[in-house]
């Protein structure tokens, strides 16, 4: 029974709970990006090219065929969903962070006092709690 706890124990916890959330949400993510670049942009490019699928391109050279076109798409998609997830998720998210930092801290009005170590006032010549003189 106590492996049994000690199992539920490691399942409960805080990180691998974060990395099943993460893996799930990166999943339905991804299914998301892949239907705007298949539904979206890639119809968009294709009517800018006039070439409905670049799948079927290929040439012959000594009898063997390469099929570049199968190459062109996968680059033209990886291409698309590096920019989509670039301009429509890492720049929003660093625009709210820098919208959410404060900014430069105010210049210091105090400074401790080095015999009793209590904040007095930075043009104070004499301590006001132990009466030192300040340099």
């Amino acid at each position: 029974m106590s492996m049994l706890k000690e199992f539920k124990a490691f399942l409960l916890r805080g990180n691998v709970v974060d990395l099943a959330v993460g893996v799930v949400v990166g999943a339905a993510f991804g299914t998301v990006v892949s239907a705007l670049v298949a539904d979206l942009l890639t119809p968009f490019i294709s009517a800018i090219a006039k070439v409905p699928d670049m799948g079927g391109l290929s040439f012959t050279l000594s009898g063997a065929e390469f099929k570049y076109g199968h190459f062109l798409n996968a680059l033209i998609s990886f291409l698309l969903v590096a920019s989509s997830v670039f301009f429509f998720i890492v720049k929003p998210m660093n625009l709210l962070v820098a919208r959410s930092r404060k900014g430069p801290p105010a210049d210091p009005t105090t400074k401790k006092c080095a015999e009793c170590l209590s904040e007095i006032p930075l043009g104070a010549r004499r301590c006001s709690h132990c009466a030192q003189v300040v340099a």
